[in-house]
């Protein structure tokens, strides 16, 4: 089974969370009444009794409005196909704890932070397809600062060796490059990351304010002031969650002439019509994105209001690691696509090689991705690394097939796609730690389960 498939809950946004809900007014926990029925003519709806998903997914939905009922969660979206059949949406509750909140559907946004790596490296093998960068081409091809890098020694100095060996394509892909993240960083290293800005993400308005007195402003300055930092190992030869697909924003920038947004607008999202999928929420749809949530014990303190959200405003340049807003809808639309090996309604985005490999285990010989890191989760399965995701290695009984390839988000989303079964799977919640509830863990085995008498191992 999948467990987790590491999300980014990064200790700086964890702890300016805490902060915010030890000053706010902590709200007791809210009592949330029963799911209400709900409608869609595009897709099949299991809020309804009796409906025809909740037929295909009974135990997935009780699991939801289980969540619901207990008061873990205001609510909760889930997108679940399987080959070609019309897409399921399981959905229980609300935006958020305030009145008058919507219910949660199809396309109701939701931050999914590190769900956005997968869309990143997509984005980047499409490149590669079009022999515009190559898998182990060095990165200072396309950006010079990446030259030279310096290995740290030590992590508890920031004294440093020359690196004997290049940064790649690759290492940026599968977090093999030696770059850092505040979430596994250490010691003067993660001081030295703190003041240089190097923060690609965004949690609230307060702590958004603050990172931004010192966040380089551009996707170029960002990376650039990324290469002056020590890699806390020899690029490709350690498996360590990083910022290595912010820093792909910007070759993507470089080897396509383009945005980095805009590319991904124009051969992503507007091919496959992933019309909610932002870097920065129009305010006319600020009404559809769920409030995010910090959670302190028994306490469910709001943290980013979705009317007041800090995603409404333009951010200092777009995350390729933690920076989409999206639906389920659409992300399950991302996921159609790679099950397809790369097409979805008559569109081809990669061609089917591209997508395997993709979708394949991409480290570097003698490298080893060791699962989850400290309060993100994990794995079960033995798993390598694709492009962004996690791929497993071998089959799970009743669960996902050797292959499937996924990942998660630090406010506790999950998504994934098995193509030897033809199941995908997107659930969308919004709250941190992530990992407060073991909600993908669970709603992984109810998926499966569900699905089990029509499940066909290849």
């Amino acid at each position: 089974m999948i467990r987790a498939m590491i999300p980014i809950t990064l200790l700086a946004t964890i702890a300016g969370s805490a902060a915010l809900a030890g000053q706010a007014s902590p709200q007791p926990v809210p009592q949330q009444s029963a799911p209400a029925t709900a409608a869609n003519d595009d897709f099949v709806v299991t809020e309804r009794l009796g409906s025809k998903d909740l037929a295909r997914f009974p135990k997935t939905f009780g699991l939801f409005t289980d969540y619901i009922n207990s008061n873990k969660i205001p609510g909760v979206v889930g997108a679940f196909g399987q080959g070609q059949t019309p897409t399921a949406i399981v959905a229980s509750g609300k935006l958020g704890d305030e009145p008058g909140a919507p219910r949660v559907d199809k396309d109701s946004l939701w931050r999914v932070y590190s769900m956005t790596k997968p869309i990143t490296a997509m984005a980047a093998m499409i490149l590669i397809e079009e022999g515009k960068m190559r898998l182990d081409q060095p990165v200072s091809d396309f950006i010079p600062a990446f030259k030279t890098m310096r290995v740290q020694i030590s992590p508890d100095s920031l004294e440093t060796r020359p690196a004997t060996k290049p940064i790649t394509i690759r290492n940026l892909l599968t977090h093999t490059a030696g770059l850092g993240y505040t979430i596994i960083t250490k010691g003067p290293l993660l001081k030295a990351y703190e003041d240089a800005g190097i923060t690609p993400f965004t949690s609230d308005a307060k702590t958004e304010a603050q990172l931004r007195l010192k966040r380089p402003a551009t996707l170029e300055a960002f990376a650039n002031k990324v290469a002056t930092l020590p890699l806390i190992a020899e690029p490709g030869t350690k498996w360590s969650y990083s910022i290595g697909l912010d820093v792909m924003g910007r070759v993507i920038e470089v080897a396509s002439g383009q945005s980095f947004d805009g590319f991904l607008q124009q051969r992503i999202f507007t091919p496959l019509k992933m019309n909610s999928s932002y870097f920065q929420v129009p305010a006319s749809n600020a009404r559809r994105l769920a409030t995010g949530y910090f959670i302190a014990g028994n306490t469910r303190v709001p943290l980013d209001p979705g009317a007041t959200s800090v995603f409404l405003q333009k951010p200092s340049f777009p995350y390729g690691g933690a920076g989409l807003v999206t639906s389920a809808t659409d992300y399950d639309r991302f996921l159609h696509m790679l099950q397809n090996g790369g097409s979805l309604d008559g569109v081809r985005i990669l061609k089917p090689a591209t997508a395997r490999l993709a979708m394949s285990n991409l480290l570097p010989t003698g490298v080893i991705y060791p699962g989850a890191v400290s309060a993100t989760g994990g794995t079960t399965n033995p798993q390598g690394f694709g492009a962004g995701g996690s791929v497993t290695l071998n089959d799970t009984p009743g669960g996902p097939a050797k292959g499937t390839y996924g990942w998660g988000g630090a406010a506790g989303t999950i998504a994934w796609v098995d193509p030897v079964n033809q199941v995908r799977a997107t659930i969308m919640v919004n709250y941190l730690p992530g990992d407060k509830w073991p909600l993908r863990v669970e709603s992984t085995k109810a998926v499966y389960a569900d699905l089990a008498p029509s499940l066909q191992r290849k």
